[in-house]
């Protein structure tokens, strides 16, 4: 299964060191698991738009698996792929940017044909191969439409439930100073943490780290600040995680004002299951209910 990871400091920049696939030792056996990419993704001095990804798995480039990637912002999102299908290429590697913000997905769209007529011209914005990105695309037609990135995020996760066959949709966007995530519906666990600063037992920094092993981030500035983080599954033992329901969207603000709404209060008109999936779908979403 994908892993999603989202991260917003608040107003002032923080420093923060990303491991993808790591624990050197282990690599070959972690990267076989989730071989098909990792990506970073954050904003500069300049509040542009910075993505780090590669395709290969950590097993054929060790090194990359192995470097740690120290980076400055006011948000990050990070993610490791599990391909469903499609080619494993940078540009089908997430995060994906379009119009200043960065997205990434966890899960799988049925009758791709369906949503590029659907996308119509916005189709041009789309450069891969991914269902993730062309959701990414009909999330950002819908927010020049509505003028608002949370009912973009909901207008397009609508229409997708409404009209095409859906595994899950869970997303997390980020622009330069605000964080979104949405978890629809509940095959994939998405959880969410407003960390005081210096952690639950104060004073100490973050060093979150996902069971697999597949990601881990760290963070001196956060044993005295705090950080809202939106994961695929609670990193440490932080007892304030708490998962999020279905067709729940978050929204962090600048100030690290948080905001949970239900959008969504029905399943998809067409569920998948993981019977339905072809083999290399189904096996990128292990760990589903």
């Amino acid at each position: 299964m994908c892993r999603l990871f989202g991260m917003s400091g608040g107003r002032e920049r923080i420093r923060a060191t990303f491991w993808l696939l790591e624990a050197p030792d282990s690599l070959a056996h972690q990267s076989r698991r989730d071989p098909d990419g990792t990506g970073l993704g954050y904003f500069d001095e300049d509040d542009q738009p910075v993505v780090l990804k590669q395709p290969l798995a950590a097993y054929e480039d060790q090194q990359f698996g192995q470097e740690a990637k120290e980076v400055r912002s006011r948000t990050f999102i990070a993610h490791v792929r599990y391909a469903s299908g499609t080619p494993i290429t940078v540009r089908n590697t997430h995060p994906f940017v379009l119009d200043g913000r960065l997205f990434a997905h966890n899960g799988v769209i049925g009758d791709v044909p369906a949503l590029e007529r659907e996308l119509g011209p916005a189709m041009g914005m789309v450069g891969g191969e991914t269902d993730s990105e062309r959701y990414f695309a009909l999330i950002t037609r819908e927010i020049a439409r509505t003028n608002d990135v949370g009912e973009g995020i909901v207008s397009a996760a609508r229409w997708i439930a409404e009209h095409l066959p859906v595994f899950a949709l869970n997303c997390v966007l980020i622009t330069d100073s605000e964080l979104w995530a949405l978890r629809y519906p509940d095959v994939h666990e998405l959880h969410l943490l407003e960390r005081a600063a210096g952690g639950s037992r104060g004073g100490r920094y973050l060093d979150h780290a996902s069971a697999r092993g597949s990601m881990r981030v760290r963070s001196g500035d956060l044993s005295s600040r705090p950080a809202v983080i939106v994961a695929s599954e609670m990193l440490d033992e932080d007892a304030g995680w708490r998962p999020l329901g279905s067709g729940e969207l978050v929204h962090v603000g600048p100030d690290l004002d948080v905001t949970v709404t239900r959008v969504i209060d029905r399943p998809p008109k067409r569920q998948l299951t993981l019977a339905q999936l072809d083999p290399k779908a189904a096996a990128s979403q292990a760990g589903a209910k």
